[in-house]
């Protein structure tokens, strides 16, 4: 029964997420192709125009968690549905951006509209996977950030070469064309996301009545679930407070990466279809990592052991010889980056359920993502103060080694996991 029914929800829920948060995830990173022609016709500085691109995660930070309790209460169908329509109309706008002001705003408004999307799925999969099997299904649902970095890379190039068709900039076709995907989604997202379990037309009430058994059995062990409750718990704020490091070290290396391809000295074309190789190696690490750690009971360390290796790989760019092993080292810091967060994941639910775990999921990501700011405003100010590409990459190794730090101390606050080896093949009684 069990295998049964994990089986069943991954091949029939975890397509369409991953799909949405691909889609999501290129519209993200869309901003890192179009700045190398916006800039110039806009007339910003790479510090002004980091400063806009991270407008982005203030709005995404303020309605984030007024999103994630409405969607706790309206169920993911509807809400997720709302968010897609909202996002992909202000994407296509940014192709009309015409001013700094006006890029500004709508990068706001971007972010105040996608708010919610990503800690929804985390709060949304804790409704239909045991304990046993969430960080496997976050890192199942991560695998399409990784596919949307690749994807998005290859066509974030070949737009930039439409540059005049139409009487519209390269860049502004890049913003058009990756707004379109979430727009035609709406409809996909009401016919087919169940609100919940006991909505699924393709589970048998056995697989239903199971589910839901052991899921109230496990709400049972865990403390908070009131959202108030769990936005002033300590041990929240500290979980949210350590997230920030993986954003600012997935973003400003995927914000940065597009620039140091582009100063190996390569086309716009090869420089998209290059940046795909990183991101190929992110997805194999989201697909494997999670499966390979969720035998082992030490989930703390296996979180905080990418980070490390992230940030040693982040130094060795710096000082390789030659481009070839620079983007080599890139390519293992971008894996190791990713590979960490869906364990990081694995740790509120010890502590949070229900609505507190839609708050409080909420407030980490929320919190977090500022990191994201962070790394589109810092990294061109590193990049203007230096006159390096590859300066930005030191900044970015030692938050990652503090993140690390943080995992580790945070971890033994939140006491032992309900299930001391996530092991789908254990026997059950």
């Amino acid at each position: 029964m069990e295998k049964a029914v994990v089986r069943t929800i991954m091949l029939r829920l975890m397509p369409l997420l991953g799909l949405l948060y691909m889609v999501a995830y290129i519209d993200r990173q869309n901003i890192s192709f179009a700045k190398l022609q916006m800039v110039g016709d806009l007339g910003l500085s790479e510090a002004a125009y980091g400063l806009g691109a991270g407008l982005f995660f203030i709005g995404y930070c303020l309605f984030e968690i007024p999103s994630n309790i409405i969607l706790e209460r309206m169920g993911a169908r509807v809400w997720f549905a709302r968010i897609l329509g909202t996002w992909g109309l202000i994407t296509v706008a940014l192709g009309f951006a015409w001013t700094p002001t006006s890029f500004y705003i709508l990068r706001f408004l971007l972010g105040v509209a996608e708010a919610g999307f990503f800690p929804g799925v985390l709060y949304a999969l804790t409704l239909w996977f045991p304990q046993a099997y969430r960080a496997r299904a976050v890192g199942t649902f991560m695998v399409a950030s990784a596919f949307a970095n690749a994807v998005g890379s290859a066509i974030g190039g070949a737009l930039l070469t439409l540059d005049g068709l139409g009487g519209l900039r390269g860049w502004q076709w890049v913003f058009i064309a990756t707004g379109i995907p979430a727009l035609l989604l709406v409809p996909v997202v009401l016919m087919v996301l169940p609100r919940g379990p006991a909505e699924a037309r393709w589970l048998s009430d056995a697989q239903k009545q199971w589910l839901a058994g052991v899921l109230a059995r496990e709400q049972t062990e865990r403390g908070i679930e009131q959202p108030l409750k769990a936005l002033g718990d300590r041990r929240v704020l500290l979980l949210a407070v350590t997230f920030l490091g993986f954003p600012l070290g997935a973003y400003g290396l995927s914000y940065w990466l597009p620039t140091i391809v582009k100063g190996f000295g390569v086309s716009d074309m090869a420089n998209g279809l290059l940046n795909v190789i990183p991101w190929l190696c992110v997805a194999a690490a989201l697909w494997w990592y999670p499966r390979y750690t969720s035998r082992r009971p030490d989930r703390a360390w296996y979180v905080a052991a990418p980070l490390v290796t992230g940030a040693v790989c982040l130094v060795i760019a710096n000082i390789a010889p030659g481009a070839p092993l620079k983007f080599v080292a890139l390519c293992i810091a971008a894996a190791a980056i990713f590979a960490g967060q869906p364990g990081f994941w694995a740790l509120p639910t010890r502590i949070l359920t229900g609505a507190g775990a839609a708050a409080g999921l909420a407030a980490i990501n929320s919190v977090g993502n500022l990191g994201g700011f962070v790394a589109q405003s810092v990294v061109p100010r590193i990049r203007d103060e230096t006159g390096s590409d590859m300066a930005p990459m030191l900044f970015l190794a030692i938050c990652l080694v503090l993140t690390a730090i943080g995992v580790m101390l945070i971890a033994s606050r939140l006491g032992p996991s309900k299930i001391a080896v996530d092991d789908p093949d254990r026997n059950r009684a």
